[in-house]
């Protein structure tokens, strides 16, 4: 059965589907990408662009290590349009018959206008306020590692990861989390990760099989 472009933005499913049409749940796990409040080259405030590549490998990323919803954040209808075109495209139309793999993977989307409406519908989903981990690139003051976070995902608490576009979250984004992950560090100075590679590794570190003693 075709999946409906607003059960896709709204409702949904918050369960994986698997070949054979049976549902598994997953981890109370979710994914937030934020297009604003958002940090720009200068050092400003600024609402981002919404990205094709984005959607594409982070709901893949997602779908990978089975969390229940990826939740796109912006408050401009012009890029809630662009985003949905994009949906509708891989979930209903032509590229969904194409790639069905491609069109699991974003079903998992959801597009809302800021990061209160996402806690709120994870709320309701869950029966209880998940708990909102921030990401980011800076080293900052009470981060906590992944080992951290993973054995409170293993406990059964929701959580929210949410992810930052531009040049990071804004500090207000930060101001409403309730932990922080420490960054991911490279071997050098350079540290300008894509959001979909960090989301890859933050996700594999609290959620894969293979986890390491050292995050």
């Amino acid at each position: 059965m075709a999946l409906t472009f607003a059960a896709i933005c709204d409702m949904g499913t918050f369960f994986r589907p698997v070949a054979g049409g049976e549902d598994v749940a997953g981890p109370s796990v979710y994914l937030a990408l934020i297009h604003h409040p958002v940090i720009g080259k200068g050092g400003e405030v600024i609402t981002s662009a919404v990205t094709n590549l984005d959607l594409h490998d982070i709901a893949r990323a997602g779908h990978t290590f089975g969390v229940r919803a990826f939740y796109v954040v912006t408050p401009l209808e012009d890029q809630k349009a662009l985003a949905g075109r994009i949906l509708k495209h891989w979930t209903e139309g032509y590229g969904g018959q194409y790639n069905p793999k491609r069109r699991e993977a974003l079903a998992l989307i959801r597009i809302r206008d800021d990061l209160d409406a996402v806690t709120a519908d994870i709320r309701r989903r869950e029966g209880r306020v998940p708990q909102v981990v921030a990401t980011g690139a800076r080293e900052r003051n009470g981060c906590v590692g992944c080992a951290v976070v993973r054995e409170r995902i293993a406990a059964g608490v929701p959580h929210l990861l949410v992810l930052g576009t531009a040049w990071g979250l804004a500090e207000s984004v930060f101001q409403k989390a309730d932990a922080v992950l420490e960054p991911i560090r490279g071997c050098g100075d350079y540290n300008h990760l894509s959001v979909r590679s960090a989301a890859s590794i933050l996700l594999d570190r609290l959620l894969g099989s293979n986890p390491t003693d050292t995050v």
